[in-house]
């Protein structure tokens, strides 16, 4: 260090301590464009930012560049900053500059980075367009055709462009459909292309899929509520890494949903296993969804609780109360008081003992705000188990006034009406909620199969339903009511291939009932009840299919 270096340094700090940030930027960047010495670039470059002075901080970046052109922090910080700037038209130059000068060995791994590196602009189509520009020199390069694809393909998803992506997708599977990438990809695509589905169900049938996409497959599987798939794809992970808990607890809260007890008590009860016998970081992660809250997915002990919980409600179902207080009786967390008092409310009501159950849950105290509300929603459950429609109603009705117009309870309060057959006050209510929440898909689509249910407006139901399958795209419960409402409107044919669809997705018995059904008028009586006997082998005390066989006088 000379005598001059050491000057401009002293005055630049001494006056960046006295609050004077233009001086010793001045100061900095003189010394630093003297000396080319990158620490000084940098140095000079964070004064400005902390400043929030971006033009200098710009200036900083490019005269770095210009007295180092191979330095690669200098190309990645000018880019930095003008995004920053929101000045995306600006970055195809450092862009290509540093693909350019990367090594060759890593270019790959930076082609992959764009998108994540690239999102924080404010015009993702911009962005997208630039990619495509830049990239263009490595689309047919063996060790970047596969992560340019990708990368484009994520940008043009950024820019709600999703053709684009899924074609890019669909051409890297097409190169080389052993990788992982197309997969991932892909699967990022399926909510809103289900044909994206392909590749990944492709990938996932080779020996040493990874089963981290196969676990996040079953996030998007939930998530349109085609349980019985997902089931399928956690046997296989459960099978491919037996001693890794999570996966148990999701697969088995599926089972149960599916009405398949056997198999899910015995995949909670290996949960319980593993996560007992295991230190915390090896029980692994719980799958958000059907397995609890999102505690659960993050601790140990709260994914038992929740395994806990879902044995008792499985044991109750199967009218074993003292198996399921021996359950609850596991639980000791007072956040979950609630929880475990409402199950026990459940089991008085499903004992006919209503009045102790409605207590026990209006003794529980209130230790957070939404305790209030969850205690309402916990009584009017234990009343429609009973079967008290009056009291149910009367009970939500309250609890709407008191919490304001929530949409939550709105909605159950018209489930109750529909019960009571009071149609009138069931649809202002869905409306209300639908004026609430515009795009609760639930809303919809109760109206609309409550419409067509009674042959009332069956135009009108239709649009209902199909706005709710837009809201929710492929869920299977929506997708029966769209069934349904084709079946209403005579159209058959079409009534069948929804209603399989929906029960290929989620053999519930419900839909089971409508397309069996179905098939019945269309004097396809074995299959109708081969799908009928399937449903009441789930639950034979269903109501939809009792009157459905009783109407029809089916004897199985």
């Amino acid at each position: 260090m000379d005598d001059r270096l050491f000057y401009q340094l002293l005055i630049g700090e001494l006056a960046l301590t006295q609050g004077d940030a233009g001086t010793a930027y001045d100061w900095l960047l003189d010394a630093a464009r003297r000396t080319r010495d990158e620490g000084l670039f940098r140095r000079t470059v964070d004064i400005a930012l902390q400043s929030r002075a971006g033009e200098q901080a710009l200036a900083a970046s490019r005269a770095w560049r210009l007295a180092r052109p191979e330095s690669l922090d200098a190309l990645r910080l000018q880019m930095q900053i003008l995004l920053a700037l929101n000045r995306a038209d600006q970055i195809a130059e450092p862009l290509r500059s540093l693909l350019e000068q990367s090594p060759a060995a890593e270019r790959a791994g930076l082609v992959s980075a764009l998108p994540r590196f690239l999102q924080r602009a404010n015009d993702p189509r911009l962005v997208a367009s630039v990619m495509e520009d830049v990239l263009k020199p490595y689309r047919d390069q063996a060790d970047t055709r596969i992560p340019t694809r990708i990368a484009l393909g994520r940008a043009w998803l950024e820019a709600k462009e999703a053709d684009r992506a899924l074609a890019l997708a669909l051409e890297a599977h097409a190169l080389e459909p052993g990788t992982i990438g197309p997969a991932l990809l892909a699967l990022e695509l399926m909510r809103e292309r289900p044909q994206a589905e392909g590749p990944v169900l492709a990938y996932l049938q080779q020996p040493g899929a990874e089963n981290a996409l196969r676990l996040a497959y079953v996030r998007q599987l939930m998530g349109s509520q085609r349980y019985a798939d997902a089931v399928t794809q956690l046997q296989t992970a459960t099978q491919a890494q037996p001693t890794v808990a999570a996966p148990y607890l999701t697969l088995g809260a599926l089972q149960l949903e599916l009405k398949h007890r056997p198999e899910g008590e015995a995949a909670l009860q290996r949960y319980i296993e593993l996560t007992q016998s295991a230190p915390p970081a090896a029980a692994g992660q719980a799958l958000p969804g059907l397995a609890g809250e999102d505690d659960a997915t993050e601790r140990p002990d709260q994914g038992l609780v929740q395994a806990w919980l879902m044995l008792a409600q499985s044991a109750e179902q199967r009218g074993d109360f003292k198996g399921a207080e021996a359950w609850l009786a596991k639980i000791e967390d007072p956040k979950r008081a609630l929880e475990v008092q409402s199950r026990r409310a459940s089991m008085l009501a499903r004992q006919g003992r209503i009045t102790q159950a409605r207590e026990l849950i209006r003794q529980l105290p209130e230790r957070q705000p939404e305790d209030a509300r969850a205690k309402v929603m916990a009584e009017a459950a234990v009343l429609r188990e009973g079967k008290r429609w009056k009291d149910a109603y009367e009970v939500l009705a309250g609890g709407a006034q008191r919490f304001g117009d929530d949409a939550d309870m709105l909605y159950e309060q018209a489930m109750v009406a529909e019960k009571m057959d009071r149609l009138e006050d069931m649809e202002r209510l869905l409306r209300r909620v639908i004026d609430i929440k515009p795009d609760n898909a639930h809303a919809h689509n109760a109206l609309g199969y409550s419409l067509a249910d009674r042959k009332l407006r069956l135009p009108e139901a239709r649009a209902l339903v199909q706005r709710a399958l837009e809201l929710s795209p492929g869920d299977p419960f929506i997708t029966d009511s769209l069934g349904w409402i084709e079946y209403r409107m005579g159209n058959f044919e079409e009534a069948v291939r929804l209603l399989r669809q929906a029960y290929s997705a989620r053999p519930d018995t419900e839909i089971g009932a409508h397309l069996g059904e179905v098939l019945w008028t269309l004097g396809r009586h074995e299959e109708a009840r081969r799908v009928w006997r399937e449903s009441q082998g789930r639950d034979a005390g269903n109501d939809v299919l009792r009157e459905t066989l009783a109407r029809l006088r089916v004897d199985l």
